[in-house]
């Protein structure tokens, strides 16, 4: 009897070890209380409370990991806060929802216009021009594309001293 349970056992850990970990699909539910988190935080932001709204947008980002904006204004905040390691990892964290965004909507220049933004934080300028320069020969005929390299917006977030306050 011992040796079947073994048996079933060892059998059990070999198919489980072939399956790879299902991502689990983000309810509606936690996106409507994510949103509730982030307008509780924005109004945290409001009160110079960063302590309070990092809490709660690190709270945010758990629950909706997919959400880029979140991961984003998370990592603004603990800059503010001078966490430095914890300001990396949100803003790696938002480049990640932005790279998965745009995969799934290669259509859509938003999310590769945030990339951009969110290479220029982590101190990645050249990556960011690359990526750019990327963005315009692919969808250089979006509005929002051609209005971004037009007006030379990067470099103008580059050298705005209040981008420089929140950027690695």
């Amino acid at each position: 009897m011992t040796r079947l349970i073994l048996i079933f056992a060892s059998a059990a850990l070999l198919l489980a070890a072939g399956c790879k970990p299902k991502t689990k699909a983000i309810t509606s539910l936690e996106r409507k209380e994510a949103a509730n988190l982030v307008s509780e935080a924005r109004f945290a932001i409001t009160l110079r409370d960063y302590a309070r709204a990092e809490g709660l947008l690190a709270q945010a980002a758990q629950l909706c990991p997919d959400t880029g904006d979140y991961w984003l204004n998370l990592g603004m905040t603990r800059r503010r806060l001078k966490d430095t390691p914890g300001t990396k990892a949100a803003y790696q964290s938002a480049l990640k929802a932005y790279r998965e965004a745009s995969v799934k909507a290669p259509k859509d220049a938003e999310p590769m216009l945030r990339q951009v933004y969110v290479l220029a934080l982590l101190g990645k300028a050249d990556e960011a021009k690359a990526l750019l320069e990327q963005v315009k020969k692919t969808q250089g005929d979006d509005a929002e594309v051609k209005a971004f390299v037009d007006s030379r917006q990067l470099e103008q977030i580059l050298a705005d001293p209040k981008f420089k306050e929140i950027a690695l």
